[in-house]
């Protein structure tokens, strides 16, 4: 018998059984997948290179992971942004930095009002964003950089739930400063490896039984018994559980609350960084279609690359192209941007992550009902002895690994505390 089931082997689970270790309570985690890192993962491109498909980057305001990073002697790539960027459809630079200065204005705007506004109530970002007197050019730049990071259309999202989550993303560098040189995955790796047996990869959970003396997990391997279970997947995922007796309303409507965003991560490597031969960056900011972005993500001048991110309603309608498709419409978008050079590739590597079997989608979960204001309340203060967390959970930097790392320690606690530790 296990005194603490954790069920998910992604940063926050993983954090949360070592924080579980060390204040000495026994502890397994359960991973469906066959290797951790939930939505964190690397895979071996074309080239025979190591490349983080999921999750990548970290910055100097995230203090757990840059923390875990040094301490296991992770070695860090600046990300490169020396150069001009191209805006996309054309435009001057004049009007292109009037279009995302305006957007980033708007954003400010938006954060500066309280998700508790009640003259917020019922709305979606798009009805604020229809509201809002601003060029057409300035709310499509918005509707992209919005659609781009929380990869879901913005009128599903509701304004209040928005402020709330940009106001706990506190970093005042950008959140693409670093990637790792062994991958952000390899991370995750170490962190299990820590673990040890603890770790039981390839067992799925399929039902979580609640009685008075407990706990009973059931997987497709067998039932373990525990004095507590900690669910560390996100919201969407963990509302698949079967969960026996039923959950109390509020708590079922809370894990309901939660859709997964939709994103298509694209490695392109190069011989050569050409971009760079005229003084760009390499960063492309695609006003329409919205959710496309593209930067240097180039190792060394060895490694010559960008990535692409399709994210939001497009992810979705690009992901049933298919993989030809897919790939002719990403060189054709790279090559309107930066010329014909951008068709010559080395390797591409897609990632789908929509709809992914065991997390759902990325980057991350988002809550979409307009009127479950107390969702992730609810969720944190679960059903004891069922806890719940994930980084959609964390008070900062949620949805990010940072944010993985502060909730799965910050369930441990609650749970330490419950169990009398």
């Amino acid at each position: 018998m296990a005194e603490v089931v954790v069920v998910g082997a992604g940063f926050c689970g993983l954090s949360a059984a070592a924080a579980l270790r060390d204040a000495g309570v026994g502890v397994v985690v359960l991973e469906a997948r066959d290797r951790v890192g939930g939505r964190v993962e690397a895979r071996r491109n074309g080239l025979g290179e190591a490349v983080d498909t999921g999750g990548q980057f970290i910055c100097d305001d995230m203090p757990e992971v840059m923390a875990l990073a040094r301490r296991h002697g992770k070695s860090l790539v600046t990300t490169n942004f020396d150069g001009d960027y191209v805006a996309q459809p054309a435009m001057t630079r004049r009007d292109a930095e009037r279009a995302y200065s305006g957007s980033a204005a708007l954003r400010e705007l938006m954060n500066r009002m309280s998700p508790d506004d009640s003259r917020l109530a019922g709305l979606s970002v798009a009805d604020w964003l229809d509201a809002e007197n601003e060029p057409a050019e300035v709310k499509a730049a918005f509707r992209a950089m919005i659609e781009g990071l929380w990869c879901l259309d913005i009128a599903s999202l509701p304004i209040w739930y928005l402020i709330d989550n940009d106001r706990r993303i506190t970093n005042e560098v950008g959140e693409l400063q670093y990637s790792l040189a062994e991958t952000l995955h390899s991370l995750a790796g170490d962190l299990a490896w820590d673990l040890g047996d603890r770790v039981r990869l390839a067992t799925p959970v399929t039902r979580i039984e609640r009685g008075p003396h407990g706990v009973r997990v059931a997987t497709e391997r067998g039932t373990i018994a525990a004095d507590a279970v900690l669910v560390a997947v996100p919201p969407a995922m963990a509302a698949r559980i079967d969960y026996a007796p039923a959950l109390p309303p509020a708590l079922a409507s809370a894990l309901r609350a939660w859709r997964s965003g939709a994103v298509i991560k694209v490695l392109i490597r190069y011989g050569h960084a050409f971009w760079r031969d005229g003084g760009r960056s390499g960063m492309v900011m695609w006003r329409e279609p919205s959710g496309l972005f593209a930067f240097d993500l180039s190792r060394d001048a060895e490694h010559a690359q960008l990535a692409f991110f399709i994210g939001g309603p497009l992810a979705v309608e690009w992901g049933r192209l298919g993989d030809a498709a897919l790939r002719a419409e990403v060189k054709a978008r790279l090559s309107a941007a930066l010329g014909p050079q951008a068709g010559d590739v080395l390797d591409m590597t897609i990632r789908d992550w929509t709809d992914d079997r065991w997390s759902g989608g990325g980057y991350s979960d988002l809550v979409v009902d307009m009127h479950a204001r107390d969702a992730e309340a609810v969720l944190r203060a679960g059903a004891p002895p069922l806890f719940f967390a994930s980084s959609e959970l964390s008070p900062s930097f949620p949805g990010y690994v940072e944010g993985a790392i502060v909730a799965g320690r910050e369930a441990a606690a609650r749970i330490v505390a419950a169990l009398g530790g």
